[in-house]
This record gives C-alpha cells, sequence and structure tokens, in this order.
C-alpha cells in the first residue's frame, strides 16, 4: 500500500527518467508552433521517400485550416478524419485542431453500417477522407447532416517513381493520374485546400482544456463509445514518453508508423511523440515488411512502436539478411502480450531492447510499460509511468484497495487519463471514479517491487467448473508446445453458465500439432480446471488492424459453426 502512495518503484525506472513530468499548460497546437520554430528546415514526415519539412508542414497545416474554417468549421465543432497512414493525415488533424475543433479518427476500412454507428453519435459535419472512401461516406443517410467531404488522394504525397510503380504500364499511369485529379463526385480535394491562402496569426487558438478528439473504443465488446481526449491528455503522454526514452535524441531520430494512425497507439507516436522529439515520422499506409526494408535504406529505423506480430515479421526480415535493425535506440510493444520467444529473435537482430508497454484509449493511451535498462521483466506489463498513480483493487468493491501480490482490478490515475464517454454520462460515472481514478477492467497483480502483470481482461475470463480462468495464462502455456506460432483460448459455452476451455492454435510454417505434448504442458503448467479440453488448429486467427487477437470472434466462431470444432480427447478421456 506504501508503495503506491510514494512511487518507490521509481528506483527501477532507467536513469534520466523523471518521477514526475512538467505540467502541461499550452495545447498540440503551441507544440507544432515550437517545433516548426525550432526545427524549420528538419524532416517531420517522410512517405516513401518523399519528405515533408516542419517549415512545409506548418504551412499547409495554416493553409487546410483556413480553407476549413472558410467552410464553417469552427471551434468545438466535430470533423471526422477516415484515412490511412499519410502526410495528408498528420496535417488534417493539426489543421482541424489549430480551429479550436475536434478530431474524429475513423477506420477507412470500417464498412458503412459501421461508420453510420460511429458518425450517429458524434454528429460530425465535415469529413476529411481517403478517395477510396469517400464515395462510402457520401451514401451516408442525408439525416446525418454531412455537409461537407473533402477527398484525399494519397498518392499525391508519393514521389513520381513510386506512383509509376503503382499502375502499370506507362499509358494506363498515365490515365490514371489524370483521373486522380478530379475528386470524388460531390466532394472537395485536399489538394484545393492546401493552396488557401494561410490562416491569420490572430486567429483564436485552443487551450490546454479543450477536446482535441473523440477516438471510439471497445467495439470489439460492444457499442462504440467515443472517448473524449484533451489537448493536454495527449502533450502529457507524449511527454511522458519522451522521459521514459531518455536516450531518445530530440531532431534526429526516425520513428516507424507501422500502426495505424485512426488508433490511440499509432496517433500518438506517430503523430504527437514524433513532434514532441522532433522527430521524422516514416509513415506506412499498411504493414509490409518489403516497405519497411525500402524505406530503411533511406531514413534507417531509431524507434519502432508496434505490436509482437509486426516484431515477429520484421525480425524474420533481418534474419534473411533484408532489413537492419543496428540502429533501432527502442522498440516498445502494445495491445497484446509479449513472448520471450519474439523477444530473443528481436535482440539478437536489433541495437535496442524490446519492451512491453500497456494502456488503453482512455489513457491517451499509455500508463505503464517496462524500463529501459536490465530490472526490466518480460512477462509483465511494467512500472507506471512518470506522473501517474496506480491501484489494485477488488473489482466488485472498487474502493478496497488489495494487497500486492493479490489479483485484482487495475486503476489508473495521471495527466494522460481521458474525460469520459461522448453523450455517455451514466458509462463515464462507472469508468470514472471520484479523484479522477480510471476503472481499466483489466485484472492485474502488482509485485512488492512495483512490477505490474495482466491476468486478464475482466470481461474475458472463462467460467469453467466454478473457477474463473485467465486466458492469457493459458495462452502463454499453449505456446511453448513445439510448433505453435500463435493461440488463442476462449471459452465455449456447454449449458449451466459453464464453458469449456478451448485452444485455438496457428503453426509455423511446415510444422504439425502435437496433441500429446500440448496435454503433457498443460498438465506440467496448469491447474486441471485451467487447461484445455479442445485444440483446434486454424491457418489464421482474426485480428484488429493493429494486430491484436479478437478472442470474442473467435469464441463467436466456435459458437455459431460447432461443426468447425475437431476437439482432441478430454483430458479425463486421455489419461
Amino acid at each position: 500500500m506504501e508503495m503506491n502512495r510514494s512511487r518507490a518503484w521509481n528506483r527501477f525506472y532507467a536513469p534520466g527518467t523523471p518521477v514526475d513530468i512538467e505540467p502541461v499548460t499550452g495545447s498540440l497546437i503551441d507544440l507544432l508552433d515550437e517545433r516548426v520554430s525550432q526545427w524549420r528546415d528538419r524532416d517531420a514526415i517522410s512517405f516513401f521517400g518523399a519528405t515533408v519539412s516542419y517549415r512545409e508542414l506548418g504551412d499547409r497545416v495554416s493553409r487546410v485550416a483556413a480553407a476549413l474554417s472558410e467552410l464553417g468549421v469552427g471551434a468545438g465543432d466535430r470533423v471526422a478524419l477516415v484515412m490511412p497512414n499519410a502526410p495528408q493525415h498528420i496535417v488534417a488533424f493539426y489543421a482541424v485542431l489549430r480551429l479550436g475543433a475536434v478530431v474524429v479518427e475513423h477506420n477507412p476500412l470500417y464498412t458503412r453500417d459501421e461508420l453510420e454507428v460511429q458518425f450517429r453519435d458524434h454528429g460530425a459535419r465535415t469529413v476529411i477522407a481517403w478517395d477510396k472512401v469517400a464515395p462510402t461516406i457520401r451514401s451516408l443517410p442525408a439525416e446525418l447532416g454531412i455537409r461537407t467531404v473533402v477527398s484525399v488522394d494519397i498518392t499525391r504525397a508519393m514521389p513520381l517513381s513510386m506512383r509509376l510503380k503503382l499502375k502499370l504500364p506507362l499509358r494506363q499511369a498515365r490515365e490514371a493520374r489524370a483521373k486522380l485529379t478530379a475528386p470524388a463526385p460531390g466532394t472537395i480535394p485536399f489538394a484545393q485546400l492546401e493552396r488557401h491562402a494561410p490562416l491569420p496569426a490572430g486567429h483564436p487558438r485552443p487551450d490546454a482544456g479543450d477536446l482535441a478528439c473523440l477516438q471510439y473504443t471497445s467495439g470489439t465488446t460492444g457499442t462504440p463509445k467515443g472517448a473524449m481526449i484533451t489537448h493536454a491528455n495527449l502533450w502529457a503522454n507524449a511527454r511522458q514518453g519522451a522521459a521514459w526514452m531518455p536516450e531518445f535524441t530530440r531532431g534526429e531520430g526516425s520513428i516507424y508508423g507501422l500502426l495505424p494512425m485512426f488508433h490511440s497507439f499509432g496517433l500518438l507516436l506517430s503523430v504527437i511523440y514524433s513532434v514532441e522529439t522532433g522527430s521524422r515520422a516514416v509513415l506506412f499506409p499498411t504493414f509490409d515488411p518489403e516497405l519497411v526494408s525500402e524505406a530503411a535504406k533511406k531514413f534507417p529505423p531509431t524507434f519502432v512502436p508496434a505490436v509482437p506480430p509486426m516484431f515477429d515479421r520484421l525480425s524474420r526480415v533481418a534474419r534473411d539478411g533484408k532489413l537492419d535493425l543496428s540502429g533501432v535506440v527502442y522498440a516498445i510493444s502494445g495491445a497484446m502480450t509479449l513472448t520471450p520467444a519474439v523477444v530473443q529473435r528481436w535482440e539478437e537482430l536489433a541495437g535496442s531492447m524490446l519492451n512491453e508497454g500497456y494502456g488503453l484509449t482512455e489513457t491517451s493511451p499509455v500508463a505503464l510499460a517496462n524500463p529501459f535498462n536490465d530490472a526490466r521483466r518480460i512477462g509483465a506489463i511494467g512500472l507506471p509511468f512518470p506522473s501517474t498513480d496506480i491501484r489494485v483493487v477488488d473489482p466488485n468493491e472498487p474502493s478496497r484497495e488489495l494487497p500486492l501480490g493479490e489479483a485484482g482490478e487495475l486503476l489508473i490515475k495521471g495527466p494522460q487519463v481521458f474525460q469520459g464517454y461522448w453523450n455517455r454520462p451514466e458509462e463515464t460515472a462507472a469508468t470514472l471514479l471520484d479523484g479522477g481514478w480510471l476503472r481499466t477492467g483489466d485484472l492485474v497483480v502488482q509485485d512488492e517491487d512495483g512490477f505490474v502483470t495482466v491476468v486478464d481482461r475482466k470481461k474475458e475470463l472463462i467460467i469453467t467448473g466454478g473457477f474463473n480462468v485467465a486466458p492469457t495464462e493459458v495462452e502463454q502455456v499453449v505456446t511453448r508446445v513445439p510448433g505453435v506460432a500463435e493461440c488463442a483460448v476462449v471459452g465455449v459455452p456447454r449449458g449451466g453458465g459453464a464453458e469449456v476451455v478451448t485452444a485455438v492454435v496457428i503453426l509455423e510454417e511446415g510444422a504439425e500439432f502435437d496433441q500429446d505434448a500440448a496435454r503433457e504442458i498443460a498438465r506440467e503448467h496448469l491447474a486441471e480446471y485451467k487447461r484445455p479440453s479442445s485444440y483446434l488448429v486454424w491457418e489464421e486467427l482474426p485480428k484488429s488492424l493493429i494486430g491484436k487477437v479478437l478472442r470474442r470472434r473467435v469464441r463467436d466462431t466456435l459458437i455459431a459453426d460447432r461443426r468447425a470444432v475437431r476437439a482432441a480427447p478430454a483430458e479425463d478421456d486421455a489419461a
């Protein structure tokens, strides 16, 4: 208990990491202006080798902001962004903020129905969308009141040589480029906004406490909710990240934007942390190791934020001599458990530690991480960030804090904690407790040194034989089975409220699944009630766009089609 009040865990911080960050007093526009002044001629963005300097970024933001203002966008208005990673995405993000308006990020691969649900919630009247998505936006019901759709051709940000490669043969490429100069019907081309006169310097600016964006969350577990995140929330989290990685040289690094910027993890690191550190954001519209290898020839990565499957694929490419990772100073993983095997493969080839972090959209998004020193603990999510406090409490009685070493729900308090859910006061009250404590819904254990390990998501616990089973714990055991590359463990209902522990595995190329070995390893490491009764071999697992396994979708698939279940003998039958 005393530890949480004194933050005694900071003794394990990397040298140079403070206990607290400097409080944020300005907006993200103040941050951008500072970096434009400080590093005018340094690269802010690289996209397929084409670069944008900080001076050019600041100028384009001002011009697009002025154009949006002329189109009727004002302070407090929601503006929807529906784009992949591209320079225009970053320009649009800061242009909307410059007006005091609110960015609403969307997955550009969402269906019309999925987009409609979110648009009905946030009510944006102006949309800046990838040209491939613009027709879908235009098809949304008129009752939503969408006034303006700006169409973005991301190929305009690529070098001419790359644009030619994308369209073959040459004659077709010329015809395609000619067509691309025309915007989608009923839309305004983004390039036209960038040619507008700059916004007058005296135009009102946002404050630190103003709402910067709505980030939709919980789409895989229920109705999506818009998390309200302020300028101060995001800038504070960027400062916390910079404090956590003190050896990252400001004004020089190349941050690889592998994660989608419509996701909170990608947004923070590619759009805000990169500006906080004066870095070059090397953007990728999709994760493709070949694109990464090509980009690294010109701008070798110095900071790589990603998810475990990405690190695994990149390390295998590096092992084959197609990618040099020796210049990487920091690498941080999130969204799912980082296994020792992935860490080992990466660190054998890279010039850095690969550490796991933890966060939620509601924490802007990072709250804890392993320190970049010998104190780090693989398998744990690490220590609270600077200026961050945590509690581990009884999930059914969150006012009761639990002793160290006992599993309970994680509560978080810090400058990165969001302001609540858009138009959902009851859910906000249930999530944000008195004193600003955020209920995460994650079950964790904190040890005597302060390190935290996730037991599991409270909503994903499997109930069997009157006991709770944490899927993550079982998955970590199943991935020890030779030949298993990935695993998802879920509970399949069997009547009476009980569930069958079921493991779905993905095999390494050329491997065969050894059920006897799996049962033996489970018997060695898991209590009987935790051991999978069924092992299923699939070709792939459903995942989010950042690579997180969607357990609920796995479970739904098994329930909907029992014929797909090719169960191994039950443990009792095999004994």
